[in-house]
């Protein structure tokens, strides 16, 4: 019969890590952890299916440090690849964390930056590197990296991975780096096909750890749902929620668009001036990060992102996520909400949805398994009158869900553009050849 995991002391894991992870205040592990680190030290392949904010960095960053032991050599030992920069980061930041009384060395590899100080940081001397996949592969290219001692390979985030068209990249790095004696981990929230795919081409008879049914949203998240009519009463009721409140400590709100975002961060800053920050991927680097830090410092109390952050932050003790606008990639609201309720807190996801947004709304509630409960808006808030421009873009759209559920439908823009091009037709015979 298998020990009962109740504390980290429980594992067989060495002075050092545990230190650390005293130092970060954690008490016990999380289901991930306890499920994930014994097997892992075992050196098997293990396919890991877990909602994001449920520990799953740790879960194989520790097993990692007992592997690697001391700093060894000048090549690296061990790749971690992630599908963000922001995340890429995270992840390294959590290596150095919890590796605090060793000598191991991590370099992060990413984009958005130059390559000259990751090519230097390589040259001094690693035993793991965070990468995310195209950078990785510039600098293999450019043969500034030597792979032929790596041993272990973790791809985390893996369905966020496919989401963005990795797996081209992902198949020359595995022709890259060792097959012989590497142990290969897969981590993912949401286990869609590709994933399936991915796993099938380079785990070997894994164990598949399943802490909870794939893509539900985390028990610690209370969720509310709005129907709200259009932009401006969603702005009423961000700024209601925001400014009469005591409760929303820390807030991410996320938006769909760069431009959406830019929007909602002007008006919340002349509301609130120099309580919020704004990030998505047109924003540089460094500002990025600078943002990221300073809401984890508190130094602001709400950040304003796209869903460029939606995997790549990890702060414990965020009150509350506001989807402003809801997402159109359904795993991506597991992921957006996943980001407060973490390390065993409870947190609120607030969700608003508009009329042409209840078709991805029961699209999410299906992929989640469940209900989002729908909540009155409160009387005071004022809702406005929806402005002619933008009922007309939500009808189209509502037209575009229905063409797509039925490709039969015949909507009324649609109809508005057959007549068009039969118009043409007559006024330009020519076309009808």
């Amino acid at each position: 019969m298998s020990k009962v995991i109740t504390s980290f002391e429980d594992f067989k894991i060495n002075r050092q890590i545990l230190n650390a992870i005293d130092d970060l205040g954690h008490k016990k592990p999380t289901d991930i952890q306890k499920k994930s680190i014994p097997i892992a030290l075992n050196g098997q392949d293990i396919l890991g299916i877990a909602q994001t904010g449920t520990g799953k960095t740790a879960a194989f960053v520790i097993p990692l440090i007992m592997k690697l032991k001391y700093a060894q050599g000048e090549l690296p030992r061990a790749l971690i690849l992630s599908p963000t920069r922001e995340l890429a980061t995270q992840t390294a930041d959590n290596f150095r964390k919890l590796s605090a009384y060793t000598d191991l060395r991590v370099v992060e590899l990413y984009g958005g930056v130059g390559p000259k100080t990751q090519i230097e940081n390589l040259e001094k001397g690693s035993d793991v590197i965070v990468a995310t996949p195209g950078r990785f592969m510039d600098v293999y290219l450019a043969e500034k990296l030597v792979t032929k001692l790596v041993q272990t390979l973790v791809i985390d985030e893996a369905d966020k991975m496919m989401d963005m068209g990795f797996m081209p990249q992902i198949r020359r790095i595995l022709e890259v780096i060792p097959v012989k004696k590497r142990q290969n981990l897969l981590f993912s929230a949401t286990i869609p096909e590709k994933v399936i795919e991915l796993s099938h081409e380079f785990l070997e008879f894994p164990v598949k750890i399943e802490i909870s049914p794939s893509a539900t949203a985390a028990e610690t998240v209370e969720q509310r749902l709005y129907s709200v009519p259009n932009l401006r009463s969603k702005i009423s009721l961000l700024n209601h929620l925001l400014l009469n409140s005591d409760d929303l400590k820390r807030v991410i709100v996320f938006t769909r668009t760069k431009k959406n975002a830019d929007n909602v961060f002007k008006y919340l800053d002349r509301k609130l001036e120099d309580e919020v920050r704004v990030i998505h991927g047109n924003k540089a680097q460094n500002t990025r990060l600078n943002s990221i830090d300073a809401f984890k410092q508190g130094e602001v109390r709400i950040l304003v992102a796209t869903d460029v952050v939606a995997r790549g932050i990890d702060v414990s003790d965020v009150s509350h996520v506001i989807n402003f606008d809801v997402p159109i990639i359904y795993e991506d609201y597991v992921h957006r909400i996943g980001r407060t309720g973490r390390a065993f807190n409870k947190g609120i996801a607030i969700t608003f949805m508009a009329k042409s947004e209840e078709y991805h709304i029961e699209k999410i509630e299906k992929l989640i398994q469940s209900k989002i409960p729908l909540l009155s808006v409160p009387e005071e808030i004022e809702m406005y009158k929806t402005e002619k421009w933008e009922h007309i873009e939500m009808a189209r759209e509502i037209d575009r869900q229905k063409r797509w559920e039925n490709p039969d439908f015949k909507g009324a823009f649609h109809e508005k553009k057959d007549r068009k091009s039969k118009g043409d037709k007559k006024r330009n015979p020519k076309k009808r050849r």
